[in-house]
């Protein structure tokens, strides 16, 4: 006796339990019957297609798990069928079957997301397993798209948290500090005033560390790059030390720039000032009174290259492969004084890669650093 075929109608399907759903697609005829005999034992949901506009129908109506697509069919061809169903759904499962098996078709057929290749003839195993490896690679895609997801709203859950719940009180709290220190609820004592202002710089720390990290939080690349344009770099270098000047001048560190005719860039200009304000700052911060620091600018192959050079206290070999990670910030007796929320230089870092680049750093212990930024020309610019 002929062993009955599990193809179900949709009417059908919605009263049982949830299936894992192959759809064959090939013009033989008898490729699909034994494509669905070989299946049928497994309980899945079978559904079948005999061309490529068919197969394209069904893929959108019945959401397969797993596509078995033949190259040779007519209408939409296989290969065009792959391309399509990973730009509907790349979590859908596409395995090639076909009797004109050849490398170069294979890897065009895995360029185009196409799991496995399963030359004809093959045997009922052979089809067997490849569907239950497909099936599982399918719900790890799933799980794994599942678990994004719920990190993302976690994420944007701690975003709001941070923003609302912490910052903003911390910011309250803040300017009654800075309203007392002023005087207007009365005389402060000396020793009071004293522990007041103290009080006050670590509320500054930490409203500084919660801002780096929000920044590093919304920081998206796609949106970035969406906003490039035709930049300019000396214009933005200068901002970003007539910004710090201040900070500078504190320290009586004196900053020197060699910036003129560097060729044009393409990238975001309120990303890139972050990234130079982020190093350039961490070169003040960890020079020596009466330091210097010298940026230089220059055309070298496909990139434009800024070194961002400090006479400053340096970075220990057992430290420097470490200066880029998140919180990351050198311990010892010449750091101790040094606040900071260790995200600058992980910031600059992203932002720079940002824009297809790269950060590069040399240093030695007592001997300064130097972070040279790599930022790709803009093609035919000067």
């Amino acid at each position: 006796m002929q062993e009955k075929i599990l193809i179900h109608t949709p009417d059908e399907r919605h009263k049982m339990p949830k299936e894992d759903c192959i759809l064959i697609i090939d013009d033989e005829e008898g490729m699909r019957d034994s494509c669905c005999q070989a299946l049928s034992k497994e309980g899945y949901f079978l559904e079948t297609a005999g061309d490529g506009d068919t197969g394209w129908q069904k893929i959108r109506e019945k959401g397969p798990d797993i596509v078995l697509v033949d190259l040779k069919i007519p209408g939409i061809s296989g290969m065009e069928l792959l391309e399509k169903t990973r730009e509907y759904d790349p979590s859908i499962i596409s395995v090639v079957i076909t009797g004109y098996a050849s490398i170069e078709s294979a890897v065009e057929a895995m360029r185009r997301n196409a799991y496995d290749f399963l030359p004809k003839p093959f045997t009922p195993e052979q089809l067997r397993i490849i569907v239950k490896r497909g099936l599982e690679r399918r719900r790890l895609s799933i799980e794994a798209m599942r678990l994004r997801r719920e990190k993302k709203k976690m994420r944007e859950y701690f975003i709001t948290l941070v923003s609302h719940q912490l910052r903003s009180p911390l910011i309250t709290i803040l300017q009654t500090f800075e309203v007392i220190l002023e005087g207007f609820g009365g005389k402060v004592a000396g020793e009071q005033k004293g522990m007041m202002e103290e009080v006050k710089l670590r509320i500054e720390e930490l409203l500084q560390l919660i801002n780096d990290w929000l920044n590093m939080s919304h920081m998206d690349t796609g949106n970035l790059i969406e906003r490039f344009e035709e930049v300019k770099l000396e214009p933005i270098i200068s901002k970003s030390i007539e910004l710090l000047q201040p900070l500078a001048r504190k320290k009586e560190i004196v900053i020197k720039a060699e910036l003129d005719g560097l060729p044009l860039i393409i990238g975001h200009k309120e990303a890139l000032k972050q990234a130079f304000v982020n190093i350039i700052s961490n070169g003040i911060n960890y020079n020596r009174q009466g330091g210097t620091m010298t940026i230089r600018g220059k055309a070298e192959e496909d990139y434009v290259v800024v070194d961002i050079s400090d006479t400053g206290i340096g970075i220990s070999e057992e430290n420097l492969p470490f200066i880029f990670e998140e919180f990351f910030r050198v311990k010892n007796k010449e750091t101790q004084g040094i606040t900071g929320s260790g995200l600058g230089l992980s910031i600059a870092k992203r932002l720079i890669e940002a824009h297809h680049g790269n950060i590069k750093v040399a240093s030695k212990a007592g001997c300064g650093t130097t972070f040279s930024l790599f930022l790709p020309k803009k093609i035919g610019g000067r």
